[in-house]
C-alpha cells in the first residue's frame, strides 16, 4: 500500500542543515510559528528534535488537508493542531517568541511578503526571532546559475513569484523592527537569515 501522505524531497534534503542553525538560536524559545509549513515534515522533524519547543504549523486554508497526515501519524505532545492562516488575512493573537518560515517568500507574491513583515510586531514577543530559509540574491544579482534557472521557472508558473532580493527582504524586517543577526549560507546556494526583535514590544 501507498503511503497517502505528500512528500517533499526539499524538505527531506534540506532539514538536517537548517536543523543546526534552529538548535543554535532556539535553544531558548519555546513557542514557535511556522509559516507555510506545506506537508508538515519540517514541523515534524524539528519539534522531534527540539521537544522543548511547541512547535506551531500553519498553511492556507486549502493546503491543510496535506499537512494534517505528516502531524497526526507523528502524534507529538509539542506539535499542536495547525492553523489556518493566509498571510494578508487575519493572525493569531497569540504572540510567539520566534517564527520559522522556509521556502515561501519565493512563492507569495511580493504583496503577499510585505503583509507577512507588516504582521510580526503583533505577533511577535519582545525579543523573539525570525528565521528565513531560502535562496536569495544580493545587490540585486543571483547567487548562482541554478537560482537564476529556479527564478526563471518560478515566474513562468506565476508573474507574481521569484527568488527575491535581501535588501528589500531586509528593509521590511527593520521596518517591522527586527534588527539581523546572521546570515548563514546553507546547502544549494541558500541561505538561513535569523533577526531579532528590538524594543519592549
Amino acid at each position: 500500500m501507498s503511503d497517502p501522505k505528500p512528500y517533499s524531497e526539499a524538505c527531506a534534503r534540506n532539514r538536517e542543515p537548517i536543523l543546526e542553525v534552529l538548535q543554535r538560536h532556539f535553544a531558548d524559545r519555546r513557542r514557535v510559528l511556522e509559516i507555510g509549513s506545506g506537508t508538515g515534515q519540517h514541523a515534524v522533524y524539528f519539534a522531534a528534535k527540539m521537544p522543548h519547543l511547541r512547535w506551531q504549523t500553519s498553511e492556507r486554508p486549502a493546503q491543510l488537508a496535506g499537512l494534517q497526515p505528516w502531524l497526526e501519524e507523528a502524534a507529538l505532545a509539542n506539535l499542536p493542531p495547525p492553523l489556518a492562516l493566509d498571510v494578508a488575512g487575519p493572525w493569531p493573537a497569540t504572540r510567539f517568541d520566534a517564527l520559522f518560515t522556509a521556502n515561501t517568500l519565493h512563492i507569495m507574491s511580493w504583496a503577499d511578503v510585505c503583509a507577512l513583515f507588516a504582521a510580526l510586531p503583533d505577533v511577535l514577543a519582545p525579543e523573539a526571532l525570525l528565521a528565513v530559509y531560502g535562496p536569495f540574491n544580493y545587490g540585486g544579482t543571483f547567487t548562482s546559475p541554478s537560482n537564476a534557472a529556479f527564478d526563471l521557472w518560478l515566474k513562468q508558473r506565476s508573474s507574481e513569484s521569484g527568488v527575491r532580493d535581501f535588501e528589500a527582504v531586509d528593509a521590511l524586517a527593520q521596518s517591522a523592527g527586527l534588527a539581523l543577526i546572521e546570515d548563514c549560507a546553507m546547502p544549494a546556494h541558500n541561505r538561513t537569515l535569523l533577526w531579532r526583535r528590538s524594543g519592549p514590544g
